[in-house]
């Protein structure tokens, strides 16, 4: 049998030694010992203990209902809006747009409140999916620490006196020609593009600079030296057979995640009798998540890709019958990848994650040599999420500095603390006679300038979308403003003389450019009307765009990789979490709380170091790292990551910010190298220095253990072929196993779920849906390090080969629901039961927090509440203090549907239950029989793989029911018997015995 670990201890022993583990291995008297004697963990700092610092996130719960509570008063509607029924959920078709990053999105409501976000199925771009991220998004409506009114020099000012004054000093740097600069993220909303033409317009010394702080300059530039445009084309995963990436991390946060890993799923999924799938070839020096799903990953030094491309370029070119280019000794063997490329012309895709030019142009000769343009890679519909040149940002930064530059405004943007050179852009803020931010939330570039004119949240706004060319999106709120903010794009036309609402200038706008580019409706308002409706337009029209190649460029770009290559020395690998991103959300607790896919740790930033190099340094996953002499970073040991080579995120050490991600980590992208105005992904020669201190990490996956039992099932494509059920052998040898329990029978409906272990890419998108959907707690470090997290739904990742490039599998685990659940038959007080229609329910107000059901529970997806982590049982003293106030705006998250679980009870997974009940009632209403796939869990909902089916098991011709019969289907620990009915097809993987 293969062998399966969690962590290089498991691996090296056999067993789980972890400290996290032996922690939990107290008995129940000790451990309730340490409870009430609030015993914690010893750590750097206190301030991540969830209860102690989070005044925002979740101090979720409703007044506990008792004899004692005080009376409060209901105000009834006296004339309810038409759209509201209360008890039932409305949604709005939007679009989540963050810097850049975008999703089509649907705003669940109840009351006039958003409580949830789901993917809008309509988009041709994410197509339904979401992110964890996107999910997580609706928690900053509620974030207190918002700017709450406008801000001038700290103090609170009106609007009335902050338009004046701007107005004021714009007019006077105008007169007298001084440089205004108008510093944003990269736009791609038409109508704010727009308003800013008309910004400008009025203010003829205003220039409009974009930043992004991680940016994709170099792919921008070497499509401008290729194509003659800078553009980011339509890369089409779905598309090609074979898919080589070098360090872009396109399923995590590589361009368009979202959009790229439903087109990769699509092709790489078995079902239906498919036999075919693509196959994946990484490159890379951390082990990201796109890596972690490749057939093939082959761990390099940063500092090689470009050596490797250029020896690859030259094995096509010669394998094609021309003359290669000489070049040093490549340090990998590239020439039957070479061939297989060539096998696959016009089916292939080579990307890159890489800020080089040089690098871009080399691919973009690799897909031009392999006639991959026009077919895997398109330029109909280029990307325009990321559209910033990093040396405008650089001469900016050098202007400011030398007080060349008179005004600066900052919109969506936090350079003080993003930048590389941030000192630099700190000191020019500082030489700028009137700086403004339009931040929505105090940032560490907020706190520098003069004035604040704070943006709503996105929630609470208008806009529109235009994320690739010819496709448009609209954004609507969800909810009228909770504070005295103002949109941006208000600001700036206000400032301009333009006194027009913006939501009426971006129905102008769409009326005289993109209602001509349909002819279903006639008029415009029931244009506008639909597309509100429908969130998304995406016109049929025939796009033309034909971009000759210019194969000259190739030639200078190979000298200049040639003349850089240098592998010496230890080298830093930046990236960004799946979770954090660029640290633009580090305030929101759902994010800090979600383990890394891969390492399986929350709330901290670290050093990922490989195997060998952490025996070399004796170095453990604990031991503390000085970088560069100043940077202090725990270490963890990562299987996988490239010899020589060390990773650390982005996204965390966040100085001016809310009490949740105030502080949590380090930040180092002011470790990040800037190139001829290209921020660099990797830094040289590296000086590390191994201190005595350690430092506990928040590491959840050694929390739990299936004892080296076949629970994650694979086998090859070429083994599939030639027998479906390879891999699965075990599951059809046609056994009943005996029982001495009645089979258990289901009159109506009897739901379950499947799991597909080839479509899960591991993102965790639904596990952060689930702890949105049914108001789950957050726990915060120190009580993820007692293992007491409290995810309904937990991603197990398994290494399995050579600790140096294993490979890795992703299973979600949820209760699973079982027919014969050991839980139920050890309650002393029945709160654990099975219904008629085969869900384990939970009745919470019974649960007298015993614990037996956890400890008999064989999959240990049961969660207790140690703390009253939601305040389900606090009473507030006083219904008209300030206080009490704030605490119901946190609330305001809270789905009415789902009990808010109180101190010493269980709680677990549900099937999102309040789903199932209201799509049986609507069934109802209608005078019909729930239809398949109707009803939608959230994990389901916002995965964007989907790779998870829910339906009735009752229903023969359901699609669940066709995959539960299938040859690949299983259940976690069918030898124990207890009948789950939550089960896993198998993982398969296109490779070949032996590795490229």
């Amino acid at each position: 049998m293969k062998k399966y670990w969690r962590s290089l201890e498991e691996r090296k022993k056999g067993i789980d030694c972890s400290t996290e583990k032996k922690a939990t291995q107290k008995g129940n008297l000790e451990m309730a010992l340490d409870i009430f004697e609030e015993k914690t963990v010893n750590t750097k700092s206190n301030r991540r203990d969830f209860l102690k610092l989070c005044g925002y996130s979740l101090a979720l719960g409703t007044v506990v209902a008792s004899c004692e509570s005080k009376v409060q008063k209901a105000i009834p509607y006296l004339i309810k809006p038409e759209e509201i029924i209360p008890g039932k959920a409305n949604y709005y078709a939007s679009s989540y747009m963050n810097g850049s990053e975008y999703c089509s999105i649907l705003i669940k409501t109840r009351e006039g409140r958003p409580i949830k976000i789901e993917g809008n199925d309509l988009s041709g771009i994410t197509n339904g999916g979401t992110s964890a991220r996107v999910q997580a998004s609706v928690l900053g409506l509620y974030d207190t620490s918002r700017y709450q009114h406008p801000v001038k020099n700290g103090k609170k000012i009106d609007w009335t006196t902050l338009d004046h004054e701007v107005i004021q000093r714009l007019n006077a740097c105008d007169s007298e020609d001084g440089r205004i600069v108008l510093l944003t993220h990269s736009i791609y909303s038409p109508s704010t593009q727009k308003a800013i033409e008309v910004f400008l317009k009025r203010y003829p010394s205003a220039e409009w600079i974009s930043y992004d702080s991680i940016s994709a300059s170099a792919l921008l530039e070497a499509n401008q030296q290729c194509f003659g445009k800078a553009m980011i084309p339509d890369y089409r995963f779905d598309e090609a057979h074979l898919i080589v990436s070098f360090g872009a991390d396109f399923m995590g946060n590589w361009l368009s995640p979202i959009e790229y890993i439903k087109q990769y799923v699509k092709n790489r999924n078995l079902n239906d009798g498919k036999g075919t799938m693509s196959k994946h070839i990484q490159f890379e020096s951390n082990m990201s998540l796109t890596g972690s799903n490749a057939d093939y990953r082959v761990p390099i030094k940063p500092s090689d890709e470009g050596l490797i491309l250029a020896n690859l370029y030259n094995e096509i070119v010669k394998g094609k019958g021309e003359q290669g280019s000489t070049l040093p000794h490549p340090t990998r063997d590239v020439k039957e990848l070479a061939w297989e490329l060539l096998k696959q012309k016009g089916q292939s895709l080579v990307v890159s994650g890489s800020n080089d030019p040089n690098i871009q142009i080399l691919v973009n000769t690799i897909n031009q040599e392999l006639e991959n343009y026009g077919k895997t890679i398109r330029f109909e519909h280029d990307l325009k999420l990321k559209q910033a040149r990093g040396k405008d940002m650089q001469r900016l930064v050098e202007d400011m500095n030398r007080g060349q530059v008179k005004a600066v405004l900052c919109y969506g943007v936090n350079p003080a603390y993003d930048y590389p050179e941030s000192t630099k852009f700190i000191q020019g803020i500082k030489n700028t006679p009137f700086t403004l931010s339009f931040a929505s939330a105090p940032d560490e570039t907020s706190q520098l300038v003069e004035f604040v004119a704070p943006d709503h949240h996105f929630l609470e706004s208008w806009n529109d979308a235009e994320p690739k060319t010819g496709i448009y999106s609209l954004v609507q709120p969800g909810i009228a403003p909770l504070f005295k903010t103002r949109q941006a794009q208000s600001s700036l036309l206000n400032w301009t003389g333009e006194k027009r609402d913006y939501l009426q200038f971006i129905r102008n706008y769409w009326k005289e450019n993109l209602f001509k580019l349909q002819d279903h409706h006639t008029d415009f308002d029931s244009f506008w009307d639909n597309t509100l409706q429908q969130g998304v337009f995406e016109p049929q029209t025939d796009l033309q765009a034909v971009y000759k190649f210019d194969s000259t460029v190739v030639a200078k770009a190979m000298d200049a990789l040639r003349e850089t290559h240098d592998g010496e020395g230890l080298e830093l690998f930046f990236y960004e979490s799946i979770a954090m991103g660029n640290g633009k959300m580090a305030n929101n607790p759902w994010l800090q709380e979600l383990p890394d896919p891969l390492s399986k740790i929350c709330w901290d930033n670290y050093v990922a170091i490989s195997p060998q190099q952490a025996r070399e340094m004796q170095l453990e996953t604990g031991s503390m790292l000085k970088l560069e002499g100043t940077y202090h970073l725990p270490v963890f040991v990562q299987p996988g990551q490239a010899y020589n080579t060390i990773a650390i995120a982005l996204g965390y050490g966040r100085k001016v910010c809310g009490k949740v991600g105030k502080e949590v980590g380090t930040n180092v992208y002011s470790l990040m190298p800037m190139v001829k105005g290209y921020q660099q992904f990797f830094r040289r020669n590296v000086y590390v220095e191994k201190m005595e201190e350690e430092y506990p990490l928040a590491i959840t996956q050694t929390h739990h253990s299936m004892e080296n039992r076949p629970i994650v099932r694979e086998a090859t494509l070429t083994e599939y072929k030639r027998n479906p059920a390879a891999g699965n052998e075990h599951h059809h040898k046609g056994m009943e196993p005996a029982s001495i329990y009645e089979k258990p029978k289901f009159p109506n409906h009897r739901w379950g779920m499947v799991v597909d272990l080839n479509s899960c890419i591991g993102c965790g998108a639904c596990s952060t849906a689930c702890q949105v959907e049914n108001n789950v707690p957050v726990v915060g470090k120190n009580e993820v390090i007692r293992a007491h997290e409290m995810h309904w739904i937990r991603i197990d990742r398994y290494f399995s080969g050579d600790e140096m490039n294993p490979d890795v599998s992703f299973q979600p685990v949820m209760c699973q629901h079982c027919d014969n659940a050991p839980c139920e038959n050890v309650c002393p007080v029945a709160a654990t039961n099975h219904s008629s229609e085969g869900l384990n329910q939970m009745m919470y107000n019974r649960c007298i927090g015993t614990r037996y059901c956890g400890n008999n529970c064989p999959y240990k997806v049961r969660r207790f509440n140690w703390y009253d982590y939601t305040m389900a049982d606090s009473i507030p003293e006083n219904t008209m203090d300030v206080a009490e106030m704030t605490l119901d705006l946190k609330r305001m998250v809270l789905n009415p549907d789902v009990t808010v679980r109180a101190k010493g009870v269980i709680e677990k997974c549900s099937m999102c239950l309040q789903r199932i009940q209201e799509g049986k009632m609507n069934a109802k209403l209608e005078g019909r029989e729930v239809r398949d796939g109707e009803i939608k869990t959230a994990c389901q909902q916002a995965c964007p793989a989907k790779a998870i089916t829910f339906g009735d098991l009752n229903d023969r011709e359901s699609r669940l029911s066709q995959l539960a019969r299938g040859k690949r289907n299983y259940h976690l620990l069918e030898e124990i018997h207890t009948l789950p009915s939550v089960s896993y097809l198998t993982q398969i993987r296109n490779k070949k015995e032996k590795q490229i």
